[in-house]
């Protein structure tokens, strides 16, 4: 099963995929490609598979990503290879991403599920954003007018979770990918199988 997390910077999308990251042992992060240098501590493989630009433009142009995007000048991209290797080991991932990634894997990916995480209100997103302490007022004003324009894509999603209270959005996706695995296309190969049928 393929579980697509998206939504605007300060809903909380990354502390719910953490978290159910945590909970579920069959259930991998996808590791995107991308040209951006690593930062801090992070690790080639584990947080990114960092490449130089004409090595993504060639994988690009090979169509090996199942989506691609250019952000802030640098390429980020999922690769289809690691997505099949791990539909093929009967293995789920998860996929933190923007809603236009979102929509290029739905169109790659049809039977995946889309999940659209959502502030209670702009005041909170706003309040949230504030309260990291991390950014400048010029950067929180971008992430404000970034985040209008990409919930106006929710619509496109299957599920919106508003993450109003951090438990109950939590207990919302895990139902959503619970019952995506239950799914008669993810199940029904293995049963068919198992009982000789």
């Amino acid at each position: 099963m393929l579980l697509i997390v998206s939504g605007a910077s300060g809903v909380g999308k990354s502390t719910l995929c953490r978290q159910l990251l945590d909970e579920q042992a069959e259930l991998d992060l996808s590791v995107s490609t991308t040209t951006r240098p690593p930062r801090g501590r992070e690790k080639n493989g584990e947080h990114y598979h960092f490449v130089d630009v004409p090595t993504f433009e060639r994988m690009r142009d090979e169509d090996a990503f199942a989506e691609w995007a250019e952000v802030h000048g640098n390429y980020y991209g999922t690769s289809r290879a690691v997505i099949d290797e791990a539909i093929a080991a009967g293995r789920s991932v998860l996929f933190d991403i923007d809603y236009q990634g979102a929509e290029q894997l739905l169109e790659a990916y049809p039977d995946a599920v889309a999940v659209m995480v959502l502030p209670p209100d702009m005041e909170t997103l706003e309040r949230r954003l504030r309260g990291r302490g991390t950014d400048a007022e010029a950067v929180i004003e971008r992430r404000l007018a970034k985040a209008r324009d990409e919930m106006r894509h929710a619509p496109s999603f299957q599920h919106l979770i508003v993450n109003d209270d951090l438990d109950t959005a939590m207990a919302t996706l895990r139902g959503i990918y619970l019952a995506g695995r239950s799914r008669t296309a993810a199940v029904w190969p293995d049963a068919k199988y198992r009982l000789g049928l």
